[in-house]
């Protein structure tokens, strides 16, 4: 969490960092130093120590606006699941992949990886007499908003 908001701070970023009130607490895994100094670069949440926080994640993020980013390792499998119908699990997805930060780890010590936010849909696209595709070379699972990184571009003549 350290080095991702102080990546994320070097960025000019505005951030929100949501945790639980046990980070408050001084121990071997969250230092009150370590959780001053985060405090200084980002806005913080504590929810209950029991509580669902991907509740206010989603409420946060669709409340800051169509621009605000979200960094999680949680794939919300769980809330698509409760949506009623396809199409709203579709939109989720496509909100979720125009909205959610992944996190890579860096092969460097103390490094983080983040993989943007997707700007374009994995749709079919069209303009005139072209067609994008995207594609994939191998079948593999994949986590809803991992899409294909390749593309068809198939041109009528």
């Amino acid at each position: 969490l350290f080095d991702a908001v102080n990546c994320l701070a070097k960025e000019n970023a505005r951030l929100l960092v949501l945790g639980r009130k046990h980070m408050l607490m001084n121990s071997s895994n969250w230092k009150r130093e370590t959780m001053e100094e985060m405090q200084n670069k980002a806005d913080f949440f504590f929810a209950e120590n029991i509580s669902e926080d991907d509740a206010f994640l989603l409420y946060a993020t669709l409340r800051s606006g169509k621009h605000c980013k979200f960094v999680t390792r949680d794939f919300l499998r769980d809330h698509k699941a409760c949506l009623s119908d396809s199409l709203t699990r579709h939109l989720f997805r496509k909100w979720q992949r125009g909205h959610q930060i992944g996190v890579s780890p860096s092969a460097e010590e103390r490094s983080i990886n983040f993989l943007p936010a997707f700007r374009y849909d994995c749709v079919v696209q069209t303009t005139g007499d072209t067609w994008h595709i995207p594609y994939k070379d191998v079948f593999e699972e994949k986590y809803s908003y991992q899409v294909p990184s390749k593309w068809l571009c198939i041109q009528q003549k």
